[in-house]
C-alpha cells in the first residue's frame, strides 16, 4: 500500500460522496469520511491494493447505518411540546383541596379516623383493622363508610 496520505487524496472525494449520498448532510459525510480513513489507518488487516475504494466503502457504510441507527433512538422534542407538569392553577387546588381533606379528617372522631386511614392509606383489611383497633368486623366496616360519608359531605 502506498504512503497513506496518498491514499486518503485518492478516495476521500468518493467516500464523501457516497456518504453525502447515503445521509443527505454534508457534515455527517464529513465525519463519516474522517472516521473511515480512521478506522482504515488504525486496522490490524492489512489493505490490498485492488480493493481499497471496495473496503473504504464498506467501512463508510457501516458507519452510516450505525450513525442512522443512533440518530433513529433519539427523536427530536417539537418546539411547542407542552409541558405535562401541572400547571400553577392546578397545584392551588390541589392544595387547597388536601387542606379541606385534612381538615375535614381532624373533625372525626380519633376511632373513625384511624380505621379510614388504616384502610384507604395504609390498605390494610378490614380484619387487620379489627385486631388493631379491638372492634369487631362489621363495627369497622361501618365506622370506614360513616367516615367516608362525612368526608365527602364537608369537602
Amino acid at each position: 500500500m502506498k504512503d497513506f496520505h496518498d491514499l486518503y487524496a485518492r478516495y476521500a472525494g468518493d467516500v464523501h460522496r457516497l456518504v453525502t449520498y447515503l445521509s443527505g448532510d454534508p457534515a455527517m459525510a464529513d465525519d463519516i469520511t474522517s472516521e473511515t480513513f480512521l478506522r482504515a489507518w488504525t486496522s490490524s488487516s492489512p489493505i490490498k491494493e485492488a480493493t481499497v475504494k471496495a473496503y473504504l466503502f464498506t467501512i463508510a457504510r457501516h458507519l452510516y447505518f450505525a450513525e442512522a441507527r443512533q440518530r433513529a433512538r433519539h427523536d427530536e422534542l417539537p418546539e411547542s411540546m407542552p409541558s405535562t407538569a401541572p400547571s400553577v392553577e392546578d397545584r392551588v387546588e390541589h392544595q387547597a383541596t388536601l387542606a379541606r381533606v385534612l381538615k375535614a379528617l381532624a373533625h372525626l372522631p380519633a376511632i373513625d379516623r384511624a380505621a379510614l386511614l388504616l384502610r384507604t392509606r395504609d390498605g390494610l383489611s378490614y380484619e387487620d383493622i379489627a385486631a388493631a383497633l379491638e372492634l369487631s368486623l362489621s363495627s369497622v366496616k361501618v365506622k370506614v363508610h360513616r367516615a367516608r360519608l362525612k368526608l365527602a359531605a364537608q369537602t
